[in-house]
């Protein structure tokens, strides 16, 4: 199928239930219809019109659905692609990494917020950002919120 993997808010890609458990109605009712659509549907902001796309704001970016910690702007830099660009996660653990053949035949890496299964962005390598891990995880605005430190 040429599909994102639908996503399962109860198992993840390892067949282990995640660690928090979304409310999908709940959830319908507490963020905006693009935001929804990108967290549990594998929908795209449009580039360039994302919230945090050119934010310089020091702090810590979290998954809309479940608040779990998953970028820190210490990480954040400036690709030019539309979308907030990250060189690493948190932590590893903070995202799972899916394969992603809705394209085809180009295949990507879709990432997900490893302690609801949210749908975030994609992750992509090689392409020669002068950052640490020459990594691009390239995450839609409206599937964060960016808890600013003082």
């Amino acid at each position: 199928m040429n599909e994102i993997t639908p996503i399962d808010s109860s198992i993840n890609s390892k067949g282990e239930p995640y660690k928090i458990k979304i409310d999908e109605s709940e959830l319908k009712q507490r963020v905006d219809s693009l935001s929804f659509n990108v967290l549990r549907k594998a929908d795209t902001e449009m580039a360039f019109t994302g919230e945090y796309t050119d934010t310089e704001t020091i702090g810590v970016y979290k998954c809309k659905a479940c608040a779990a910690e998953l970028f820190r702007s210490e990480t954040k830099f400036h690709s030019g692609c539309g979308w907030p660009s990250f060189y690493a996660p948190t932590q590893k653990d903070a995202v799972e990494l899916i394969e992603d053949r809705s394209l085809f035949p180009r295949i990507r890496t879709e990432v997900r917020c490893a302690a609801c299964g949210s749908h975030l962005g994609h992750v992509f390598t090689g392409e020669g950002y002068s950052v640490p891990t020459d990594e691009r995880w390239c995450i839609n605005s409206v599937a964060l919120v960016l808890e600013a430190k003082p």
